[in-house]
């Protein structure tokens, strides 16, 4: 409600500012959640061709490395104080033509309300408050999101209602961003290189380690090397799988080694990635990485890599959506990411259908 009373009191501002207004041409498109829900509005960013971002400093790194953005603003800096909300609502009140709202918090709703751009395109989502109204009266138009509806798809049509996510493509960072060094482990050869992220930045919706020695032993036959990718804060996680599994030589940490804008390319050196719902699965399948999801609580439906995907799962247990994130189940991560004899087998057939499981497998035989 406070940022009601704040669009209220800048009205006068907005309403006088709005009568020396000129065309710039410019775009903002305000996306302020993390990795995956920024890789999900590159399709937008790529259509738009050249636009201004509104984010969080989770992705700065990423974004810094897109030739789509021109400048970026930091949310954090933006709201930490009224004076900061009041100097960049001035800020930016008259710099755009377009304005493109992905994630209609009451904060973005009142940035995206007071630019006085001759288009502005507000996603509409099932958490929306009733107070809310008042930023949506601003909007020139609004795209209903439901948990039933790919929003990547109604990202795009807020620039264009006959768009689908199959008509720009994602990317995470634009050219793809090639770093002058890396870990000498990712050139390993001879091996099925697979992705891993073991935690997915809440709790309950973390693959628990039971469920990775599964995967482990459906997989054990064939020459796989995983690479667990992270920051180190996650090492606890790492530990944790240990206790269950040991140490083995044919897993290699990337904790804390990679800085978020090289991870893209280390990514794309891999032959598959297997994670729950985290942001790494989105950056996997920008790069056209093979991704094996395992989608536990979380509404594929609305949310999911397009790529090359295996989904595993049980539909009874989706209760968590991407406006609407839970964070207790009544239900246990082992019940939540239960992998059965059937999941096992078309997890086998897919690893093993990979170009380079395949390429593997005739140099044995023609070696015979």
């Amino acid at each position: 409600m406070s940022y009601v009373l704040l669009f209220i009191l800048f009205l006068p501002v907005k309403l006088l500012g709005k009568l020396f207004r000129k065309e710039t041409g410019k775009n903002l498109v305000i996306q302020t959640a993390k990795i995956g829900d920024f890789v999900n509005a590159t399709p937008l960013l790529s259509h738009l061709k050249k636009s201004d971002v509104l984010i969080s400093r989770a992705v700065e790194p990423l974004a810094g490395r897109d030739d789509t953005i021109g400048t970026i603003y930091l949310i954090g800096k933006m709201k930490r104080n009224v004076f900061a909300k009041l100097s960049f609502a001035w800020q930016i009140m008259n710099r755009y033509d377009n304005v493109y709202l992905l994630q209609p918090n009451s904060t973005n709703l009142f940035f995206a309300a007071v630019c006085n751009a001759k288009n502005k395109q507000f996603l509409s989502i099932y958490t929306r408050r009733w107070y809310h109204a008042i930023f949506y009266m601003a909007a020139d138009g609004v795209v209903e999101h439901g948990k039933q509806t790919l929003s990547v798809t109604n990202y795009l049509q807020l620039a264009d209602r006959s768009l689908s996510w199959q008509d720009a493509p994602k990317h995470a960072t634009y050219p793809l961003y090639r770093p002058q060094t890396w870990p000498v482990s990712l050139d390993k050869e001879g091996v099925i290189r697979i992705g891993l992220s073991i935690s997915a930045g809440n709790k309950a919706k973390t693959i628990p380690p039971a469920i990775w020695q599964r995967i482990f032993d459906t997989l054990s036959i064939l020459p796989c090397h995983y690479y667990i990718f992270g920051t180190e804060n996650e090492q606890p996680w790492l530990d944790e799988l240990y206790r269950t599994i040991g140490e083995q030589p044919n897993i290699t940490s990337l904790l804390g080694q990679l800085p978020l804008e090289d991870v893209p390319w280390a990514i794309s050196r891999m032959d598959c990635y297997i994670a729950s719902d985290s942001g790494n699965v989105y950056v996997a399948d920008a790069v056209n990485v093979p991704v094996v999801l395992l989608y536990g609580p979380c509404c594929y439906r609305e949310q999911r890599p397009l790529g090359e995907t295996l989904l595993i799962g049980k539909d009874e247990n989706i209760c968590s959506y991407v406006f609407e994130t839970r964070y207790y189940f009544d239900k246990t991560r082992e019940e939540l990411f239960a992998i059965g004899e059937e999941e096992q087998s078309r997890l086998f057939q897919f690893v093993s259908s990979l170009p380079q499981a395949v390429k593997i497998a005739n140099s044995l035989i023609s070696g015979i």
